[in-house]
């Protein structure tokens, strides 16, 4: 491994100059080692991680950059606090997250090679693939909105992670932009999803870790089901948090707002976001109407009428924005190319759907029978007569790509969905604003 002799940062053999200053490489076994009032630096845990430099400090650990001496690989090494490490079920999640990364080896999920204890020091560590890059929580807070083309390649990529994780029957339950790794390449960025410490294994042998009264998750993107703990959440709860995210990245806001985490909850069980497109983000990053009926869908409190997949998701974003083809596609396409596909779709405009009638076609039997009280027969033109002009027709009812008033009444609400709010969310909505009354509500994140 090369280290650089500025900013300390190592890198494979075959690199020359340090990226980020220039700097021409060394070995690292030639530079000194950074923050040295950090007394772990320089120091292998478990007889093989060289920790080399501090990245970040968390509520959970500090991470530092390293090399795993056996693969002479760059490496990432969480090494828990010591109250962190006397918490037996903060240590089951940890062991939960290697175990179950280890069972998901995808490109575009986080890989975790290890989870155990340093003898020497008694210190607990997690050591993970090491990623340049940064957050998508820290993009949003310095851009406030993510470009159309970043945001489709994105959530295309973070759908096929995620339809791994499904396939095998884990529910993440923790998505957020603190949990969406982007790191940059000359195509576009590729992401890598991290943390699966809080997933939901769906699995019959499953081991049930969460504690009594507690709600796993981060409110602002976490589904009505999940903030009621019920034992029927899955896969969909990911596509809600994901539509949540997606909600940020355009309009540079959340979907749910609150004081605390009580009325946050209360927000998401008991109202609806306004349309993505009347916030907006400026002409740099313009929202398509037809963006609002997907989110509207993909946040719906019923996970019944919810979108069923993260992959149907990010297809239907994908389409908003006037492309083709699906998110299997768009994870790999350069984001350049993204951009010209939007910006083409942009200039022709929405197209509405053209219905032509057949000449050739049968009568339809079911069609609505005349008015007038008059026959068929009795209204036929004499024969060899010039065709009489058919009368105006009704306006035709809004198609399924139709951007339905953000707000309305029951009598809008669709066919086959129950009027009124269902019974469980009164219940639901009336328990939780006790809570904030009473001011104060059982756990609801697990900071990482």
């Amino acid at each position: 491994m090369k280290s650089c002799p500025k900013c300390m940062r190592t890198f494979p053999d075959d690199a020359g100059f340090c990226p980020a200053d220039g700097s021409a490489l060394q070995h690292a076994s030639m530079v000194p080692i950074a923050n040295t009032e950090d007394p772990r630096l320089g120091s292998r845990l478990c007889g093989r991680y060289e920790l080399r430099r501090v990245v970040a400090d968390g509520g959970m650990g500090r991470v530092y950059e390293g090399i795993d001496k056996q693969t002479n690989s760059r490496i990432a090494v969480k090494v828990l606090h010591d109250e962190v490490s006397k918490d037996e079920v903060a240590l089951e999640r940890f062991k939960r997250e290697y175990e179950i990364s280890s069972q998901l080896p995808h490109e575009f999920i986080v890989k975790v090679m290890d989870f155990q204890r340093d003898e020497s020091s008694g210190v607990w560590l997690l050591v993970m693939e090491f990623l340049d890059g940064e957050e998508l929580r820290f993009i949003l807070k310095r851009e406030k909105a993510v470009s159309r083309e970043r945001l489709v390649r994105m959530l295309s990529q973070v759908a096929l992670g995620l339809d791994e994780a499904h396939g095998r029957q884990f529910v993440h339950r923790d998505l957020k932009p603190d949990n969406l790794f982007l790191c940059g390449t000359r195509e576009g960025d590729n992401v890598k999803i991290l943390d699966f410490g809080s997933v939901k294994d769906k699995n019959k042998d499953a081991k049930k870790l969460t504690v009594l009264g507690t709600t796993i998750g981060s409110p602002f993107y976490m589904a009505p089901e999940q903030a009621q703990g019920l034992e029927t959440l899955d896969a969909r709860a990911d596509v809600f948090a994901l539509a949540a995210i997606t909600y940020e990245c355009v309009t540079g806001t959340v979907p749910f707002t609150g004081n605390n985490g009580p009325s946050i909850l209360l927000a998401i069980l008991t109202k609806d976001p306004d349309p993505a497109s009347s916030k907006g983000a400026g002409a740099k990053h313009p929202i398509p109407k037809a963006l609002d009926d997907v989110l509207e869908e993909a946040l719906a409190k019923n996970p019944n009428i919810r979108t069923k997949s993260v992959g149907a998701f990010a297809d239907a974003v994908g389409r908003a924005y006037g492309l083709t083809g699906d998110h299997h596609a768009w994870a790999r396409a350069p984001q350049a190319d993204l951009l010209r596909q939007i910006e083409e779709a942009a200039a022709r405009g929405p197209v509405a759907p053209s219905v032509v009638a057949d000449p050739f076609a049968a009568p339809d039997p079911f069609a609505a029978k005349p008015t007038t009280g008059t026959s068929p027969m009795g209204n036929a033109p004499p024969r060899g007569s010039a065709p009489m002009s058919p009368a105006p027709s009704p306006p035709a009812a809004p198609s399924p790509g139709y951007s339905a008033p953000a707000h309305y009444d029951e009598s809008d609400m669709p066919a086959g969905i129950p009027q009124g709010r269902p019974p469980w969310l009164i219940v639901v909505a009336v328990g939780i604003a006790a809570l904030v009354v009473g001011g104060g509500i059982a756990v609801f994140a697990l900071a990482r």
